[in-house]
Formats: structure tokens, C-alpha cells, sequence
């Protein structure tokens, strides 16, 4: 179910609102009509080190290594 409600009424009911989408509602805040943000649940972030279990499957038209180019971008020319 998604339901809009607009700013005044998201501020007036913000802790009722919160607890709908913990439910699985799915809730758009709206400013004159108009959609302006989405209210989800928080995801924690998930931080890896090193290589992704999954590493071995990557796509080697999207990684394929060391580019000179890019490096160049981050660090300058570097002479050899």
C-alpha cells in the first residue's frame, strides 16, 4: 500500500508515520502535490575490505584492471 501525505500532516504525525512504514507501508511526503521524499527504513551500511566474496564473477568489461587514464586523473602523470 503507498500512501501521499503532505508536509504539515508528515510533521504533526512523523512518530505514527514511522511506525507505518516499519510495517511495510510505503509513505511519500508531498509539498503542494508535489512527491518530494520517500520515508524507508534505515539500512545499515556494509563495508568490505578487500575482495568481495564474489570477486572471481566480476565482469570484465566493467573492471579489468589498472587504467593509466584514470590513475592519471586521481594522481598526475607520473613519470617513469
Amino acid at each position: 500500500m503507498s500512501t501521499r501525505v503532505n508536509m504539515h500532516e508528515a510533521k504533526s504525525n512523523l512518530s505514527a508515520l514511522i511506525a507505518r512504514v516499519l510495517e511495510g507501508e510505503e509513505i511519500t511526503i508531498a509539498r503542494a502535490g508535489a512527491p518530494l521524499v520517500d520515508l524507508v527504513p534505515h539500512r545499515p551500511l556494509r563495508v568490505v575490505y578487500g575482495l568481495a566474496p564474489d570477486a572471481a564473477d566480476h565482469d570484465p568489461d566493467v573492471f579489468d584492471g589498472h587504467d593509466e587514464e584514470i590513475a592519471e586523473m586521481f594522481y598526475g602523470a607520473q613519470d617513469a
